[in-house]
């Protein structure tokens, strides 16, 4: 057994051996894979085996799409049969909000290339004569789709990583990790049978990895404490059922007709395939408990736990509903098992925080379906340094240190019992909430805020009215205009014409300092860093060239920064600049870093009268002049006090107004809220919340991290060159001279339907070809028309362009405008006072 490797991978399932796979088929040799027990004994082994396209993410359903396109090879290239019944996928609905909701979801598919149809209740009744079909409104069938055997396709790709070179090794498990500066020291236990138990011997070795992948399913919280890291990958139960066989499906088969594609009635919260004549019924049930929160027993292996038929028998009585001939048939098998997953139902795959050359893929809860995507970009990432899409929504930094066992188990389960609930672009779910709150979120909640989370924080969406229901905002959801849209129409309105008040506080927030600070974020960063006083809009770019973060970086004093980002990516962008600084020390000097983002709130002020409800409450010798032009200009940071609150004023907008971002002592909040609640009812001051925000950005062509930016586009793709200084050197640049422009940004302007705005993952078209997508979507109070933001080819990105988006089946006229359509000289922004 080999002891010294260039990548070891801890885990034997479905995921851990497509890594392995695609790290030798990626150029590396002296790969390893080390698996406790025997390959698939984790939740591999009974697993349903689905492949669900269904997602409304771009990177999922990447990922997704590689899996089922890459195992329909595997049986060439190693003689073994994957299993897989290509039967296609038809997910049904019996509302319109649901078809709504599968439309939406298709735009997304159409922009990774996943084909898909529709069919009335006439066709599904057609094709499928057992289906009751009275009262669906249609369905969308994936023809692609189908269910493939866990078992085999992972022995599959175990031979295809031999095949490679890969050394698998069985009854191996890992016991410790030790990073010694430029590798992993692995100690290893080989584990025997003993009693029916898996044992620790004590033969043990040391393996020394360069890297090292874990992939451990549902011994993740054992891995966690050993790494020293926290990881919301907690299992929670999942049963399903085997019946009989069916004599309805039998002679259904027998008369030559082909096998059912998976049905999924997503409204009746179940999946139901056919198995050797009779059917599989898998329910998403309510109140599935979390297991093995604290790490999983010793004695359970292949282990199932108890059903507890109770707990579906709402789910089973839909499926006789829907599949009558069933009512009949008797059960012949059944199981459940733990099923990984994590609070928002997204693995955990990349790199880990505060960790060199340690990678996850855990949190699996459609390990299948995702396993062969995930083996294939995780690869790109750690072989080229980036991925051809951007992973970042599955980085296992998008949870910070807050998080917590009993906010991950819970979280999880709410996980688990939303997989088949409407998925509203504008959901909001309400486990573990209100959890991380700024002062003033009493007084924003009795003010009629209707909270979001980003990164745990509340955060207002909007303001409905005072005297709104627990359950006003669920029922405002749509993927239409829901109840919230006119709240937030006349919030943006208030920017645009008055004043608004937008709590901030979320915003991550960190301070460089030291010696080395300034050579440091020069190189770091590719924008040239402000003068004292000033700020500027930057990126930390990938060693690929793609953009990494956005910040806005004041300069304090000649080597101390105040850097600000995305309020969603906290850990992650402390992650990447800590080890940066690490990797730089010794070239720069002392350098320092310090997370202040819970030290300081941030309230946004903005519209034409902003300044006005500043003058009531600031104190100076000449409160005049304080708030001018010439004392306060644009793009400059100022010291101010606020009453008796100090503040550091910045003067900028993200609704691209005149207005000011107001940087307070958190534990000020309260005092500074009631002061400027005060002062702004003079003026008609309204509250405003993210969604008014986001819109009036996008009539800024403002770019957004997470959207319009991301590992996957660099800073001049995203047409962003006045923020590029490539007369300096700086980390990523000769890679993003090379990469050129591939795509580019553009904002539109779109008709698009009466009752209906783009939600930033739709296909753009021009005539009959696709030509990109949108990143971005709202409403326009502006131009009074829907607004959006996405990328196409380069010669397309022109002003005047007219293009189409796809919603809800139709195509939409949109024209490309110029950047910053809304004031698109800044003299709003600017103007004195």
């Amino acid at each position: 057994m080999k002891t010294h490797v260039k990548a070891l991978v801890v885990g034997g399932g479905a995921v851990g051996t497509s890594i392995a796979y695609h790290l030798a088929r990626a150029g590396w040799d002296n790969v390893m894979l080390l698996e406790r027990d025997e390959l698939t004994s984790g939740s591999t082994w009974h697993a349903a085996g689905l492949l669900p396209y269904f997602n409304m993410s771009f990177a999922t359903t990447h990922i997704h799409d590689y899996s089922i396109k890459f195992y329909k090879t595997l049986e060439e290239e190693t003689g073994l049969n994957a299993g897989f019944s290509v039967v296609g996928n038809l997910r049904m609905a019996q509302s319109q909000a649901r078809m709504d909701e599968y439309m939406v979801y298709a735009t997304t598919a159409e922009t990774c290339g996943v084909p898909y149809e529709w069919l009335s209740p006439a066709q599904i009744k057609e094709r499928y004569p057992l289906l009751n079909c009275d009262d669906l409104v249609g369905a969308i069938y994936h023809p692609t789709d189908g269910y493939i055997n866990p078992a085999d396709v992972t022995m599959a790709m175990a031979k295809g990583a031999r095949q490679r070179g890969v050394m698998i090794e069985r009854k191996w498990q890992a016991d410790a990790f030790h990073w010694t500066g430029d590798h992993w020291d692995v100690t290893c236990t080989k584990m025997v049978e003993k009693g029916g138990n898996l044992v620790p011997s004590d033969e043990q070795i040391v393996i020394h990895a360069e890297h090292v992948v874990t992939a451990s399913g549902n011994h993740a919280q054992r891995t966690a404490k050993m790494l020293g890291i926290k990881m919301p990958a907690i299992p929670v139960e999942h049963q399903f059922i085997v019946t009989e066989p069916d004599p309805a499906l039998v002679e259904w088969r027998k008369a030559g007709n082909a096998e059912h594609p998976v049905l999924r009635d997503a409204d009746a919260k179940w999946y139901v395939r056919e198995e050797r004549g009779g059917w599989i019924l898998g329910p998403y049930e309510r109140n599935a408990p979390a297991r093995f929160e604290f790490g999983v027993p010793d004695s359970f292996r292949a282990d199932l736990f108890p059903l507890d038929l109770e707990r579906i028998e709402e789910e089973y009585m839909s499926m006789i509903h829907r599949l009558p001939s069933s009512e009949t048939v008797g059960l012949k098998d059944d199981f459940n098992g733990p099923i990984c997953y994590t609070p928002d139902g997204n693995p955990l795959v990349g790199p880990a925080p505060g960790l060199r050359n340690m990678w996850l893929a855990e949190g699996f809860s459609f390990g299948i379906t995702a396993a062969g995507g995930t083996g294939y970009y995780l690869a790109q990432m750690m072989v080229e340094g980036e991925s051809e899409i951007d992973m970042a929504s599955l980085d296992p930094k998008r949870y910070g240190s807050w998080m917590t066992t009993e906010y991950a188990a819970r979280k999880n389960e709410e996980a688990y019992e939303h997989v088949y609930i409407l998925h509203h672009p504008d959901e909001e779910r309400p486990a573990c909430r209100p959890l991380r709150t700024a002062p003033a979120y009493d007084r924003q909640k009795a003010l009629g805020a209707q909270f979001g989370h980003v990164n745990g924080w509340e955060r207002p969406n909007y303001y409905g009215p005072l005297d709104a229901s627990e359950n006003f905002d669920h029922d405002a959801r749509s993927f239409r205009r829901g109840g919230w849209w006119q709240y937030a129409v006349e919030e943006a309105k208030a920017v645009r014409e008055g004043v608004g008040l937008i709590d901030a506080t979320a915003f991550t927030k960190h301070v460089v300092k030291g010696p080395g600070a300034t050579e440091f974020l020069d190189w770091f960063t590719c924008n040239k860093l402000p003068k004292v006083g000033r700020i500027n809009l930057t990126y930390a770019l990938t060693s690929n060239g793609t953009t990494r973060t956005e910040y806005t970086i004041v300069r304090l004093a000649e080597n101390e920064y105040y850097l600000v980002s995305a309020g969603a990516w906290t850990a992650y962008d402390a992650d990447y600049l800590r080890k940066a600084v690490e990797d730089k020390a010794g070239a720069f000097g002392y350098i320092e870093i310090q997370d202040v983002t819970t030290q300081w709130g941030v309230f946004a002020i903005a519209g034409p009268k902003s300044r006005d409800v500043l003058k009531e409450i600031v104190k100076d010798a000449d409160p005049e002049t304080v708030l001018g032009n010439k004392r306060f200009p644009w793009l400059t940071c100022r010291d101010i006090e606020l009453g008796m609150c100090p503040v550091r004023a910045i003067r900028v907008a993200y609704t691209g107004e005149l207005g000011w971002e107001l940087h307070h002592p958190i534990e000020m909040q309260n005092y500074l809220w009631d002061h400027l609640m005060a002062a702004g009812a003079k003026h008609g001051m309204k509250l405003v919340g993210a969604r008014a925000q986001n819109w009036l950005r996008q009539e800024k062509s403002y770019r957004a991290f997470g959207n319009e930016l991301g590992r996957d586009a660099t800073p001049l793709e995203a047409d962003l060159p006045r923020f590029v200084d490539l007369g300096k050197d700086f980390h990523g640049k000769s890679a993003l001279e090379e990469t050129g422009v591939r795509s580019k940004c553009c904002t539109l302007l779109i008709d698009g339907p009466a009752d209906a705005d783009p939600w930033g993952r739709e296909a753009l078209y021009d005539g009959e070809t696709r030509v990109g997508r949108l990143t971005s979507g709202g409403y326009s109070v502006a131009f009074g028309k829907s607004i959006g933001m996405g990328y196409v080819k380069p010669e397309l990105a022109v002003p005047g362009t007219k293009l189409q988006v796809k919603m809800f089946d139709q195509l939409w006229t949109a024209e490309v405008v110029e950047d910053s359509p809304y004031d698109p000289k800044n003299e709003v922004i600017r103007i004195d006072g």
